[in-house]
């Protein structure tokens, strides 16, 4: 079985989130992180912080919920997976709900949200919704 690390990292928020954690801990990557700052700079996530543990490096996710403890995030959905990628034409980008979600891609500047992809007109590697 091929692991893929942000399938772990997407189930690990979705469980939390469900469960109404107020923080979730994962091992860290580069990858892991950047998609943690696009969902804090969305407002999905109140904050993220990476720490050292010994020889390994953790990402602490802070969750965000409403005054009434409402979830932010109601779902999260992995799209491209190590068995079969889904890739996204710069004039083919995806939406979300109509453009109530969004959608993070892999692209060659970056880990960016489709919105600001369409900005620069570039396509990439679809890696998930969230919305």
């Amino acid at each position: 079985m091929v692991s893929d690390p942000v399938a772990d990292m997407l189930a690990r928020l979705r469980n939390a989130n469900l469960a109404r954690h107020e923080r979730v801990t994962l091992p860290s990557s580069k990858l892991k992180v950047e998609i943690a700052r696009l969902l804090q700079e969305e407002g999905y996530v109140e904050g993220y912080e990476v720490t050292q543990d010994g020889h390994f490096e953790n990402l602490t996710i802070t969750l965000k919920y409403s005054e009434s403890r409402e979830r932010v995030i109601s779902g999260v959905k992995r799209i491209s997976k190590p068995g079969r990628r889904v890739y996204a034409k710069h004039d083919r980008l995806p939406k979300v709900l109509g453009g109530l979600g969004t959608a993070i891609l892999s692209t060659p500047t970056g880990v960016i949200t489709s919105r600001e992809a369409a900005k620069r007109g570039i396509g990439g590697e679809v890696l998930c919704f969230v919305w």
